[in-house]
């Protein structure tokens, strides 16, 4: 009896065994068996190449890698998994006949961090399709028939670096994508090779990162030939960024009907590109960026002398940021000259020169410069004005007089007398002719009946003459002479 006693325990003992295995597998992880259409390999399954119309049901919820490529789906609903795939992180949906995809469609993988879904016939990316994916970094879309890209599809993605959007139809450059820093805080690399666009915004382009530069692929699309084209890609040229130094042979543009190398138009005579200085003014606070072409690295400036620039909080007017920029609190003239930015990173070093032009003048100088210069020319235009007033306004001279008329008493002026340096000429006058200069005193005479406004004679009235009486005669004056007295006083001439 005690040999069967101990067996019955010993079998006891392993079914509590199994039991207890079971409850905890059970409670760990469901026990869901492999797709019959699929490959599994731990937690990786292949259900590729299998001319699947549907995505296969009760996948496990361990998965992490799922491939569903080279398959017939063409739609992907909200409802395309009954099982939440949280450990999920790459999906591959590529080669496909996919035309739909709901917005709802990724809510059950919100860990995805690579979704491929190349190759299939997407035309349209609507509002807020991939918000649900905000660990999303690796995205392709390349080779589809997608047209529009709405403005807001790609948002609440913070952590996507990469986006693939070549060989499709795209006719606009989605600026919003790379433009504004908090849409895709982490894009690194955006691809819109072998597209449709014809035009770019230049000046926004110009004005983005080396780093954000470096990854935008712009090649294979028909680009008008400008000018200003050649010098953003000469420019990307001269900073080697790998967007225009791996495809230099592929960056065209159009020009009357013809495809031009964007390196080659000296048909249009577009001038070299020059990299230009920073320029500043005397106390001007001015920040300078080490545009490296990558994130994250540790940057050193170095002076025109050779000094190290002190990180920011030393007591100096020059001064480095925690982000690497070089800032000047007041520019003085002796900051100018060639800074040396030295970059290090994981992957690659880097060396940046940045010259700085220092103007003697404050940056109101131009201002005052013109406030004069104009103050000038209203001086000298008010000057001109003058004159001529002068010239042409001004009571007759001489050069005003019409044909000389016979001396005539009758028509001299009681109110206007003239004084003469040279002796009247008048054959009634009596006295010596040959006595040189007479000394004369002449006088205003009161306006008397026969005399009209501003002491001149009324038509027909005369004055009688009064005859000479020799040296010190008195006179009337000539009212053809040069100078005329305004006043009742005597005047000594």
């Amino acid at each position: 009896m005690q040999p069967q006693r101990d067996l019955r325990g010993l079998w006891l003992l392993l079914l509590s065994l199994f039991l207890l295995l079971f409850e905890v597998a059970r409670a760990g992880r469901p026990v869901v068996s492999c797709p019959t259409d699929c490959l599994c390999a731990s937690n990786i399954l292949s259900c590729s190449k299998q001319k699947l119309p549907n995505v296969p049901h009760s996948l496990p919820s361990y998965t992490a890698l799922l491939d569903l490529s080279h398959n017939n789906l063409s739609r992907l609903r909200a409802e395309w998994t009954s099982t939440r795939l949280t450990h999920l992180h790459s999906l591959l949906l590529s080669h496909n006949h996919l035309n739909f995809i709901s917005s709802e469609a990724f809510s059950p993988v919100p860990n995805l961090r690579y979704l491929d879904l190349s190759s299939n016939q997407l035309r349209t990316l609507d509002e807020f399709l991939f918000s649900e994916l905000q660990q999303l970094e690796v995205l392709l879309l390349y080779n589809n028939h997608i047209v529009t890209v709405d403005r807001y599809a790609f948002d609440d993605m913070v952590q996507l670096q990469k986006l693939y959007l070549s060989q499709n139809q795209i006719s606009r450059f989605p600026l919003e994508l790379v433009k504004e820093g908090n849409k895709l805080p982490k894009l690194m690399l955006l691809d819109l090779s072998s597209n449709k666009l014809k035009t770019l915004p230049l000046s926004d382009l110009q004005k983005l990162p080396a780093w954000v530069k470096n990854g935008l692929y712009l090649h294979n699309n028909p680009l008008q030939c400008t000018c200003q084209l050649y010098q953003l890609f000469s420019h990307w040229q001269y900073r080697q960024l790998s967007s225009v130094m791996d495809f230099q042979e592929d960056l065209y543009c159009v020009y009357s009907k013809k495809l031009h190398n964007i390196f080659n138009m000296d048909f249009l005579n577009c001038s070299e590109y020059k990299e230009s200085a920073w320029e500043a003014h005397l106390g001007d606070s001015l920040t300078i960026t080490c545009d490296t072409k990558q994130q994250g690295m540790t940057k050193v400036w170095v002076t025109p002398n050779n000094e190290r620039v002190l990180n920011q909080g030393a007591n100096s007017t020059v001064t480095v940021s925690e982000e690497g920029n070089l800032h000047f609190e007041q520019v003085q003239i002796q900051d100018g000259g060639v800074y040396t930015c030295y970059a290090m990173g994981e992957t690659f070093n880097e060396t940046l020169s940045v010259e700085l032009k220092v103007y003697n003048v404050t940056s109101h100088g131009h201002h005052d410069t013109l406030n004069t210069a104009y103050t000038t020319l209203v001086g000298c235009i008010l000057s001109v004005v003058l004159v001529l007033i002068y010239l042409y306004l001004t009571p007759c001279r001489c050069w005003c007089r019409g044909v000389e008329k016979p001396s005539s008493h009758q028509g001299d002026s009681l109110s206007s007398s003239m004084l003469s340096t040279t002796p009247n000429h008048d054959p009634m006058a009596g006295g010596d002719k040959d006595d040189g200069f007479d000394r004369r005193v002449a006088f205003l005479e009161p306006a008397g009946p026969g005399q009209g406004q501003n002491g001149k004679l009324k038509p027909g009235n005369t004055l009688p003459v009064p005859e000479a009486t020799g040296k010190g005669q008195r006179r009337m004056s000539d009212p053809e002479s040069v100078s005329s007295v305004f006043s009742d006083t005597p005047i000594v001439v």
